[in-house]
């Protein structure tokens, strides 16, 4: 049974400044989403004195991790419970959630437990899974097909490398001239603000309350799989891939996301529609896969060159990067019009050249090489990929599923992006464990570890241009097939006019 609900006001009359309000919130969900990433990024060297793991990159790549797991893993779930419980409120409550466990991670602080700071970006993680979804959804479902709704859903895409940037300077102000905490308290402190304006600024009403059953079930079984899977990737370069801990976990993660899909099959009410996966969705979610873990390596290995091999400050790593924001917003623009007058699949394909050609000259750089070389080319080409690919997958998939399953739509974009930026970093950890675990600790040996952990990236990257042109190609041949039987239409018909 379904509940159909009218936006109050709709898309017809809400007043200008409203709507720009209300897009704006439903912006700095994005913004703020990446800014918490960069909490552990650019000030990584100073979290890591606090608790004693400077010399550790394994214990350090968990910071970032454990955030970007939880986001990844629970999106699925409170997309779902969007889609039954209505955006605006899982809107308010995940800015709640947002802001309480910002604020505990920065209390963290005041222990020396790595483990206790990692639980608690892990849950400050979950904030975020609950808002990406039902943010995306909720433009999803106020305004219907068009470019309207095209150019809202590539404005939300926009704010990510400005979200990254922004949060990466303020947190070097903190951490150089205050205190790193407070980057996650200032954070929490943002988050109530949001959930009190989203309570009387979001229209009221916004989707189709979808009153079926939850995957109990399936949801269990999908979120052990993905956590266990995840945690052993990214503890492998910590602990070591002898431990039997590490790949048994692996072992059971594997069997949880098998029963995951068997279970799937049988529910009335799946948490991921069964068409999703195969065909044209299949393959853009592929290419997000790919496309995104790459960029998370990209990202983590570029601040660790910056701060280690440059020896730049955590404030004057975050300025380099500010040619970031304007090549993203305008690629994320861009692809408002692009998909109005190309296939998807090329969207996706220049998306996923502009990850791999970023991350290559990334990850080919000579050290000691000048800012306005390499490194600066690649600043401004790798925020296409993010910019362009992510409107792009929204835009596709909301398309491709009903106006009750917007939450689903999102969720799964949403999941893939932030979920590969995770795995991506366990992959490049696991690959700069084993390279370097035998060489002794040098300035060589940490050179070389980042650079074997970008050349994961680049075969991560080209896996996206693979699949993104086989797409196209794909999609190229069949218009073709189409094109012949639609002229013959047309000649059958034109006698009779």
């Amino acid at each position: 049974m379904k509940v159909f609900t009218n936006p109050v006001p709709n898309y017809q009359d809400i007043s200008i400044f409203r709507e720009c309000f209300f897009i704006s919130l439903l912006c700095m969900t994005q913004l703020l989403t990446q800014a918490a990433v960069s909490q552990t990024v650019n000030n990584s060297e100073y979290v890591a004195r606090t608790f004693g793991v400077q010399d550790k990159p394994g214990e350090i790549s968990w910071f970032t991790a454990s955030y970007s797991l939880t986001v990844g893993t629970f999106i699925l779930i409170f997309g779902r419970l969007g889609d039954m419980h209505g955006y605006k409120l899982m809107f308010v409550l995940g800015y709640l959630w947002f802001g309480i466990f910002s604020s505990a991670t920065g209390f963290a602080g005041f222990s020396s437990s790595t483990i206790l700071f990692d639980i608690m970006r892990a849950l400050q993680g979950i904030g975020p899974a609950i808002l990406m979804p039902n943010s995306v959804a909720l433009i999803g479902s106020y305004y219907p097909p068009g470019f309207r709704k095209n150019l809202c859903m590539c404005l939300f895409g926009s704010v990510a490398p400005t979200g990254f940037i922004l949060g990466a300077f303020f947190n070097g102000i903190f951490a150089q001239l205050v205190w790193w905490p407070w980057t996650f308290w200032v954070c929490g402190m943002v988050c109530f603000v949001i959930a009190v304006a989203g309570f009387f600024v979001i229209p009221k009403g916004v989707g189709i309350l979808a009153k079926g059953s939850f995957d109990y079930f399936g949801s269990a079984a999908g979120v052990t799989g993905l956590i266990l899977f995840n945690f052993a990737w990214n503890q492998g370069p910590v602990a070591g891939w002898e431990r039997p801990y590490v790949y048994v976990l692996m072992i059971v993660g594997l069997i949880s996301i098998a029963l995951f899909f068997y279970i799937e099959k049988s529910v009335i009410d799946p948490l991921v529609p069964r068409s999703v996966l195969k065909g044209e969705t299949g393959a853009v979610l592929g290419c997000i896969a790919a496309g995104w873990s790459c960029f998370g390596i990209w990202l983590f290995y570029m601040y660790r060159w910056s701060l280690v091999i440059d020896g730049d400050t955590p404030i004057l790593a975050a300025t380099k990067n500010l040619p970031c924001i304007i090549p993203g917003f305008l690629a994320a623009i861009s692809a408002a019009f692009l998909v109005q007058r190309f296939p998807t699949s090329f969207v996706l394909f220049l998306s996923m050249l502009a990850f791999f050609v970023g991350i290559v000259l990334m990850g080919t750089r000579p050290v000691g090489q000048i800012f306005w070389a390499q490194k600066f080319v690649s600043l401004l080409i790798q925020p296409i990929g993010m910019d362009m690919s992510f409107p792009a997958a929204c835009i596709i998939l909301s398309s491709a599923l009903p106006p009750a399953q917007q939450g689903i739509a999102a969720s799964l974009v949403a999941t893939v992006v932030n979920y590969s930026i995770s795995i991506g970093l366990g992959f490049a950890g696991t690959v700069e464990y084993y390279k370097t675990k035998d060489m002794s600790p040098s300035f060589e040996t940490t050179v070389h570890g980042i650079r074997v952990a970008f050349y994961m990236g680049f075969g991560l990257a080209g896996l996206g241009v693979l699949v993104s042109a086989l797409f196209m190609f794909q999609q190229i041949i069949n218009k073709k097939k189409r094109s012949p039987s639609a002229d013959e239409e047309k000649s059958t018909r034109a006698p009779s006019v």
